[in-house]
């Protein structure tokens, strides 16, 4: 649908006349008259029932006026919104955060974006990857943040960005790690275990690891949700695994040691986003910290196995 035509019927109806409107519009009512004919002519309907000079609306040209008189007022809305909108009004940001992506990794994401000068407004939703790309296609959100990049079954137009990767920590209440001590990742051999669920990325790279060392754990738990994992894991139920990058915090927050790294098994963070190229200030100031402080190369030397 052609909009300019759609204001030219509307300004004809408001006015009643062609020839109101082309002085309302500043134009000729040969260019009024000939641009609504061809816009009749894209619809196939009949918009007016002419008489003389004047102009009736058929039932057809009544129904397309009410959906007129909503987009132009919703138009003005816009305009006055715009030029009337206090000049210290924060950004907003909107993001969806996948449900199998650690918190602790979540914060740390987002949270370049809040160093601005004038910070954001921040608008986070979780949830099923799905439910959240569907919000990310009627642009509700400005990117989703997840553990894989967008799924091949999913009928979305979108671009995955990576952000970052790293390996995994495997962490256990002291109590517990003093029961498991020797050669890491051997040591986890018959170990009690808690697992991330099936939709998270990394359990099958996960579980393909055990099985290339030999290693059967002892499976205590699988959780979807892994601050529920890291629950019990801080109450001594098993051992448990997140991601490198946010292994001090983890350490500090929830009481447990590090019984030892791999980088074998790859955690990996996306933010999916309609764009090819990413632009909101935001979500660029999150892929650049992301990628030169949080998710870092381990340096030569530092303790890292399997």
């Amino acid at each position: 649908m052609n909009y300019k035509h759609l204001h030219y019927f509307w300004a004809v109806a408001k006015a009643g006349s062609v020839t109101r409107a082309s002085e309302r519009l500043h134009l000729t009512p040969q260019t009024i008259s000939g641009q609504l004919s061809l816009f009749e002519e894209v619809l196939g309907e009949a918009l007016f029932n002419r008489s003389g000079r004047q102009f009736e609306l058929t039932e057809t040209g009544r129904m397309v006026l009410s959906y007129a008189d909503e987009i132009f007022s919703l138009g003005q809305e816009l305009e006055e919104t715009l030029h009337h909108r206090p000049t210290d009004r924060p950004l907003q940001f909107r993001v969806g955060v996948t449900d199998v992506v650690p918190k602790a990794v979540a914060y740390q994401l987002l949270e370049p974006a809040m160093q601005f000068e004038q910070p954001p407004r921040i608008i986070c939703r979780e949830g099923k990857v799905a439910a959240l790309l569907a919000e990310l296609a009627l642009h509700r959100l400005d990117i989703v943040i997840a553990d894989s990049p967008m799924p091949r079954t999913v009928d979305v137009r979108g671009f995955s960005h990576l952000l970052g990767e790293c390996g995994l920590t495997f962490f256990a209440t002291a109590e517990l790690a003093q029961q498991y001590q020797g050669a890491f990742p051997q040591c986890l051999d018959g170990a009690p275990m808690l697992l991330p669920g099936e939709d998270v990325a990394v359990r099958s790279r996960l579980t393909r690891w055990f099985s290339d060392h030999r290693i059967r754990p002892r499976i205590t738990g699988e959780f979807d949700d892994g601050a529920l994992m890291t629950a019990f894991g801080q109450a001594g139920v098993g051992i448990f695994a997140a991601p490198t990058a946010i292994e001090e915090q983890v350490t500090r927050q929830h009481e447990v040691v590090s019984i030892g790294t791999t980088e074998e098994v790859i955690e990996q963070f996306y933010a999916i986003s309609v764009e090819r190229k990413l632009t909101h200030p935001a979500v660029v100031a999150i892929s650049r910290a992301a990628r030169q402080e949080l998710f870092i190369k381990r340096r030569p030397g530092e303790k890292a196995s399997g």
